[in-house]
């Protein structure tokens, strides 16, 4: 039987508390999402109250985002051969326990250790919500599910300063650090509770499950991600000038790791994961490089709206998160929407999306460059929302085109690794944003407009790029439905090899 025909001969009956169980995983993979970002604002604060420098403060930051991208694969690959259910309800657990720890750091080494620690929880928790939609949901209702989630990335990643500010006004500068932290535990401790009752249990896909997990396949992809992601992650601390020689390393890493993968698949061993995805499933090597590259232009943004409006213009951490609130709101409407809408315009819809926040952010560039520092927040918020709308046609639509050939069965590991090039993106975007904002201070007369300026069209050069993989993408998409039925199978590969 062939990787296709396999996905089509799975049983994909629908579950009655689908919709129910979605919310919960939703509420979950929110929180993990969440601490990727809400922890910037209180930097300063933990900072102040730990007496800890600048290089133990930037790891409790770097430290989630590097084990979070580590572990992605590795949990998607777990909740396909133990179950998404158990592995949920065990990541979950896993991620209030280190919250907890967070909040109760008496010093900076034992808060950095905790968030390595609730890193590697949130990379394994992740992959569970897009593995668990593969098995729930189709057709229609798949692409509402992948909306839905897609506006769960979207406002997470844009909320998280909003947050973060609130949480520090209401429990005070020197120890509200902890409950940004301690919050989780109470959201966590009702979804738990909620996804043991809701979520749907599922046979494992066989009975020897820790033996035929593919270690070495899982370390050798940890060592290639690790390789890209540590110097970016201590970017502000010299890592790119110390570590450079690991992005060399890295594809050498990949390249085994992909030799190794491909001689699992020939003994007829599980991988880690199936390089069939890349080669065989259409649409999948696009949607992953496009999500990749999206990443890069998008991410990066927040890091520098931070730094121009707390450093450059005086706004407090809440301030600053106000004022990109208009971009946050436009996304998870629109996100919603493109999920009900991707089954009828696929990928035209995502050409849209990121036409629509190239615009945004280029918008947004000019305006910053000109506008009064008094009225900055209030110019910028018309742009931002037009790049908001079009980014929430961009994130879902991609997920669920990109994973709509993928048999449910490596749903979670074709999803980890969708997302773990997405962590990359980000972590490559945030460094190279950073650095632009930054070298154009350092030319002299600390121009925070010209710095924010010349950041986002940046970013918006980025998300043009992806612009790209995504026309030649729709393109081959187009040729191929112009094909007899018979024949669109036998040209799939060549369509996604040429992409």
């Amino acid at each position: 039987m062939s990787f296709r025909a396999e996905a089509s001969s799975v049983d994909q009956s629908a579950h009655p508390n689908r919709w129910r169980a979605l919310a919960v995983t939703q509420l979950a993979g929110f929180m993990s999402l969440l601490d990727v970002s809400i922890v910037n604002v209180a930097l300063p604060s933990i900072q102040h109250s730990l007496g800890t420098s600048v290089a133990q403060v930037q790891w409790v930051v770097s430290g989630y985002a590097l084990t979070f991208g580590l572990v992605l694969v590795a949990g998607g690959r777990l909740g396909d051969g133990l179950g998404r259910r158990r592995m949920f309800l065990l990541a979950l657990t896993a991620f209030v326990l280190t919250s907890a720890l967070c909040g109760a750091a008496p010093n900076a080494e034992l808060l950095v250790a905790a968030r390595l620690l609730q890193g590697l929880a949130a990379g394994m928790l992740t992959p569970q919500n897009s593995g668990l939609i593969q098995v729930l949901f189709r057709g229609a209702e798949r692409g509402r599910a992948f909306g839905i989630f897609g506006a769960t990335v979207g406002l997470s990643t844009a909320v998280g300063p909003v947050v973060g500010g609130f949480i520090l006004n209401v429990a005070g500068e020197q120890d509200g650090w902890r409950w940004i932290f301690y919050v989780n535990v109470p959201i966590g401790l009702v979804a738990l509770v909620a996804a043991w009752r809701l979520v749907p249990s599922r046979p494992r896909s066989g009975t020897r499950v820790i033996a035929d997990i593919d270690v070495i396949g899982a370390l050798l992809l940890g060592c290639g991600v690790l390789c890209l992601l540590l110097p970016l992650v201590q970017v502000d601390t010299g890592g790119l000038r110390r570590l450079w020689w690991l992005f060399v390393l890295a594809p050498v890493v990949t390249a085994l790791f992909v030799r190794w993968e491909q001689r699992m698949v020939r003994r007829n061993r599980p991988p880690l994961l199936d390089t069939r995805l890349l080669s065989a499933t259409p649409g999948y090597s696009a949607g992953a490089a496009l999500g990749l590259v999206y990443f890069v232009g998008f991410s990066g943004v927040w890091l520098v709206f931070a730094l121009y409006f707390q450093h450059g213009l005086g706004y407090t951490p809440l301030q600053s998160g106000l004022a990109v609130t208009p971009f946050a709101l436009g996304s998870a409407l629109s996100a919603a929407l493109a999920g009900r809408l991707v089954t009828r315009y696929g990928r035209r819809l995502t050409v849209v999306g990121l036409i629509s926040v190239a615009v945004g952010l280029a918008g947004t560039a000019a305006v910053l460059y000109v506008a009064p520092a008094a009225w900055a927040g209030w110019w910028a918020a018309l742009p931002l929302l037009v790049g908001g709308i079009g980014g929430g046609a961009v994130i879902s639509p991609n997920i669920t085109l990109t994973l709509e050939c993928v048999p449910p069965e490596m749903g979670g590991a074709a999803a980890g690794a969708l997302q773990t090039g997405q962590r990359i993106g980000s972590a490559i975007g945030t460094a190279t944003l950073a650095a632009v904002f930054y070298g154009m201070l350092g030319h002299g007369s600390h121009n925070y407009r010209a710095a924010i300026a010349a950041a986002l069209l940046t970013g918006t050069g980025f998300v043009c790029l992806a612009l790209l993989i995504a026309v030649l993408e729709l393109r081959v998409r187009q040729r191929r439905a112009a094909l007899p039925a018979p024949d669109q199978a036998s040209v799939a590969e060549a369509d996604v090899h040429r992409t």
